[in-house]
């Protein structure tokens, strides 16, 4: 939902319905994770994308056809056959989507979600994609410490409330099965939960060139990017105008306090790159002493890394607090320019989020799309459950969900 929100919340502010289509799971390879969202509004203009262009076709004229009043509805795509028309995704994946009409009635609470995520603060959405048709597109909205909205099941709410705060905890999404009472098939109802939290942190030391260029390929990749440097002269927004936050402080003391604030965590990045000792080597005793950072690179030619390495083991740094640091940082993808580089870092950071070797994809094996990570803010989690499909019949499936959010 994050991606087409300030569109959404345009549409809903103007009192006009708009259709909103999720993904709320993927089985293989599949182009977006759970929780992607396409909008279709009432002029017929479309944001966002729900598999990069596959079955976009598709699901505009299924929100088409909800917009105009039909019932909320899970489609679910597969590999194509060989009927020239067929709709589905080539890249031999699955993909379900979930297309809802969106008005002040049907999502009351949207302007607040809006605002926790304008203010980068964590809220879950969780709605019901299949059941009694009562019950069909009803959701909870759960913050950390409150709740907004209801399915007039006290028992359906609590267990919505429960799993929202679980994607909370976590940052993942969730797609589960709840029985509504003793009964028949028919009274179970299943529910998506899309968890967006705050995004992944991208830290950066030193006011160069190369941190300019860092500070725009980090934003672009959805991180949330601050870059601290000790010397005001360069330390200015304006060198620095994609930064998120721009720092002016020693770099040790600015990290020392973020870490007191517990703003350091596993899906944070440090990268030093002031090229100083007396800069880097205090703010590396930082970082290397932090249980909880994702990632800490370093700049600089292995000579310097050397130096660096003597240092730190003088300044009582161990050697096992060493192998955490990547030093020289960045793949070996031949980057001379700053640009490069930067995209150089940027695809270590993500491949060692992700467990990869960061090599060429052409000559690996196995899946594309890891099942633990697919973006700063996506992590996979699995389920059990099938999805009802009444316009393709793909029920039969029990997916393995890519959860994101």
């Amino acid at each position: 939902m994050r991606e087409v929100i300030t569109q959404l919340l345009e549409t809903w502010s103007s009192g006009q319905d708009a259709a909103l289509a999720t993904v709320v799971s993927t089985y293989r390879s599949a182009p977006r994770q759970p929780g992607a969202a396409m909008l279709v509004r009432q002029d017929g203009s479309v944001m966002g994308s729900v598999s990069g262009g596959c079955v976009e076709a598709d699901v505009y004229a299924v929100a088409a056809d909800v917009l105009a009043g039909s019932d909320p509805v899970v489609r679910s795509y597969g590999v194509p056959d060989d009927d020239a028309l067929a709709v589905g995704l080539t890249c031999g994946g699955e993909v379900s989507v979930f297309i809802e009409r969106i008005n002040r009635a049907t999502f009351p609470d949207l302007e607040q979600v809006a605002d926790s995520i304008g203010n980068s603060q964590p809220v879950a959405v969780a709605v019901v994609i299949n059941g009694p048709a009562e019950f069909t597109g009803r959701r909870v909205v759960v913050w950390p410490q409150r709740v907004a909205g209801t399915t007039d099941s006290a028992a359906l709410d609590q267990r919505m409330i429960l799993a929202a705060r679980e994607c909370l905890a976590d940052g993942r999404a969730k797609l589960f099965t709840h029985q509504m009472f003793d009964g028949p098939q028919a009274d179970q109802v299943q529910v998506f939960v899309d968890a967006v939290i705050s995004p992944a942190r991208l830290l950066i030391f030193g006011a160069i060139e190369f941190a300019a260029a860092l500070v725009r390929v980090g934003a672009a990749a959805g991180y949330q990017v601050t870059v601290c440097d000790a010397r005001a002269t360069f330390m200015t927004a304006e060198r620095f105008p994609d930064a998120h936050q721009v720092i002016v402080d020693w770099p040790d003391r600015y990290l020392a306090g973020e870490a007191a604030a517990e703003r350091v965590d596993a899906r944070t990045a440090v990268c030093v790159l002031t090229h100083d000792p007396k800069f880097d080597v205090p703010v590396l005793e930082v970082a290397l002493r932090l249980p909880t950072a994702g990632y800490i690179g370093v700049m600089g030619s292995r000579r310097t890394h050397a130096d660096r390495v003597r240092r730190l083991h003088e300044a009582g740094i161990t050697s096992g607090e060493l192998e955490r640091m990547s030093s020289p940082l960045g793949l070996d993808i031949g980057a001379v320019t700053p640009a490069e580089t930067a995209i150089s870092i940027l695809a270590e950071i993500i491949a060692t989020r992700s467990g990869r070797s960061g090599g060429a994809l052409s000559v690996g094996a196995g899946p594309i799309h890891d099942s633990s990570f697919g973006h700063p803010d996506c992590v996979d989690r699995a389920f059990d459950g099938s999805l009802a499909d009444g316009n393709q019949g793909r029920a039969e499936r029990t997916p393995r969900a890519n959860y994101a959010r």
